[in-house]
């Protein structure tokens, strides 16, 4: 099975989560080693994770400080 890698490695440091594939680290690592079971199972999971850090990234977008220090 094809890596879900897309070149993007920037971990989000609250969730541990890759912002280009979702996944952690020690799934990272471990994804050449592993059974095409739990690499299923990895895949599944992605697409939750993915809509979870980009809701979280717009979350902060829309609430971080304009630059005169109000909200957006």
């Amino acid at each position: 099975m094809k890596s879900p890698c897309i070149n993007v490695c920037v971990m989000a440091p609250a969730s541990g989560l890759c912002t280009g594939c979702g996944r952690t680290l020690d799934e990272i690592a471990r994804w050449g080693g592993m059974n095409d079971g739990e690499r299923t199972a990895i895949m599944a999971a992605l697409p939750a994770r993915l809509k979870t850090l980009a809701q979280k990234a717009l979350a902060q977008k829309t609430l971080a400080p304009k630059k005169d220090g109000a909200l957006r």
